[in-house]
């Protein structure tokens, strides 16, 4: 496919090009036909298309599905959307892991929150508290 037409107003040749070429350089072997995806027009050569796909020609994964749309040639579509990365088989323990990690930080927070309420407490008992906090470390 050969982009034509301003921004904003898209039109798309349908072209064939040696596999060396891009659609975008001009140089085309054969224009077998148009495309609109506005107004979703569609003006396609079929003998033309199965002449060069005879001829060894690939269609590109949306030409390819608007030819089977068009009934020009028989099979099951491509997908053409990109894909995606597969999702991974460590995520479950990742967020087992992410979820311990927050009721470990769960657990220190309210000892935290009684250490200063425990400041004047603990300047007379400093040496028996002491050991209890590596221990519990």
């Amino acid at each position: 496919m050969q982009r034509i037409g301003k921004i904003n107003q898209p039109a798309f040749r349908i072209v064939v090009v040696e596999h060396t070429e891009s659609p975008k350089t001009g140089n085309f072997v054969d224009k077998v036909g148009t495309y609109n995806p506005k107004t979703k027009e569609r003006k396609l050569d079929a003998e033309r298309i199965k002449y060069w796909l005879s001829k060894g020609a690939q269609a590109s994964g949306t030409v390819y599905n608007m030819l089977i749309s068009a009934g020009i040639i028989e099979g099951k579509k491509k997908n053409v959307l990109p894909k995606k990365s597969p999702p991974k088989k460590d995520e479950p323990a990742a967020e087992a892991a992410a979820s311990a990690a927050a009721e470990t930080l769960s657990a220190e927070a309210p000892a935290k929150e009684e250490a200063p309420s425990e400041a004047p407490a603990k300047e007379e008992t400093a040496s028996t508290e002491a050991p209890t906090e590596k221990a519990a470390a």
